[in-house]
């Protein structure tokens, strides 16, 4: 199962474009969920409160209380055991386009339900100056 479109979700024009590339009939369906529903905003518009790609960013898992560090990267770029974890993965895809307070929920392949919050932004590449990353 795929991660569920909660509210609204902020897109940077940039990775929408690029997400827009991932997507086709290997992509999971809730890429084509979260580029259908969400809003599209130009990369210098966008609030450094909004997770984008590349984002490090702090999580509350609601269920026991961890708390950990992700960046939000392309599945080229990912390396979970070194905190980086693919857009495309059920918790990428949650966590994408929210903003700080935001819960992202999920199924694990397994079956498992999960949910987490979305603490605190510890970087955000448009919030840096980096506008084509």
């Amino acid at each position: 199962m795929h991660a569920t479109i909660n509210g609204e979700r902020l897109l940077t024009d940039l990775d929408f474009a690029r997400l827009n590339k991932l997507a086709g009939p290997s992509a999971p369906p809730s890429l084509s969920d979260l580029l259908a529903n969400a809003e599209v905003t130009s990369s210098r518009a966008i609030e450094p409160d909004v997770v984008t790609m590349y984002s490090r960013i702090e999580l509350l898992d609601l269920a026991s209380g961890r708390r950990q560090v992700l960046t939000i990267c392309y599945p080229a770029d990912a390396e979970p055991a070194a905190g980086f974890i693919s857009v495309l993965s059920p918790v990428g895809n949650g966590l994408l386009g929210l903003r700080v307070g935001g819960i992202a929920r999920w199924q694990t392949p397994n079956g498992d339900q999960c949910a987490s919050e979305v603490t605190a932004i510890q970087f955000q590449p448009e919030a840096a100056g980096d506008y084509s990353t």
